[in-house]
């Protein structure tokens, strides 16, 4: 081998173990990175977890949780048949409105027949719609005060009869308590819980648990711990609920 072949080989040699050298490096320099981005998220989770944490806790500690709700305090219970039908709905949303219009009477009937156990979640994913009143939450908490005083159903249905328009200012509250006179809520009670919005934590506790459960809008209807979806933007028809609760109850 002639002294310019032995050459060239050295130089090879350093030239692969220089490449070897480079990879090794780059190979540290992404590991140390990925460690670095996993404890940069696990911090973020950590902040994000302690924030909600402290919110829910300052709720917490303002919180009047209306006596008779059932569902880990988050619903108002009526009727008592086998069924468990669940409805997360909004006052401001024009869509469980609808709802309400088109399958009201048929729960009310399922109701009397002794076919299903309603649970109304009052939620408030709708606040931001009413220019800084948060009406959707002073409506449920409202509602929560007619429930107190066993008019639930009777002050539901008057809040939708009486609905405002999604981002408009919502009803004064001195509305919201001559409703409650119509449905016979003429006492102080009523009044003060509504005036110093009593449950108004309260309904801030469902709303979070609402989200928690993964439901996103509503009106959202659980027929024995199963979503029930209809097909006009997925809100079920009074057939499609009086169908799902016959097959739950089979």
């Amino acid at each position: 081998m002639s002294k310019g072949d032995r050459a060239r080989q050295r130089n090879n040699a350093r030239r692969i173990v220089e490449q070897q050298k480079a990879a090794e490096r780059r190979r540290r320099v992404t590991i140390w990175t990925s460690i670095a981005v996993v404890v940069v998220l696990v911090a973020a989770g950590l902040i994000g977890w302690t924030v909600l944490a402290q919110q829910d806790k300052a709720t917490a500690s303002k919180l009047t949780v209306p006596p008779g709700v059932v569902d880990d305090g988050t619903a108002w219970k009526v009727g008592d048949g086998p069924v468990t039908v669940d409805l997360y709905e909004d006052f401001m949303c024009p869509i469980c409105h609808e709802f309400e219009n088109q399958t009201g009477a048929t729960i009310k009937q399922l109701v009397q027949q002794h076919k299903i156990t309603m649970r109304y979640h009052t939620v408030s994913i709708l606040d931001r719609s009413s220019n800084g009143t948060k009406y959707s939450t002073r409506a449920a908490g409202a509602a929560a005060a007619a429930g107190v005083e066993g008019k639930f159903v009777e002050y539901h249905d008057v809040l939708y009869a009486n609905q405002p328009a999604e981002g408009s200012n919502g009803l004064t509250d001195a509305k919201l308590i001559d409703l409650g006179k119509s449905v016979g809520l003429t006492g102080d009670t009523f009044t003060d819980a509504v005036s110093k919005h009593t449950y108004d934590p309260w309904v801030t506790t469902v709303t979070n648990q609402f989200t928690r459960r993964g439901f996103t809008g509503t009106p959202t209807v659980v027929v024995n711990g199963k979503q029930l979806r209809g097909p006009n933007e997925g809100v079920p028809t009074p057939q499609l609920l009086t169908q799902a609760v016959t097959q739950a109850a089979s």
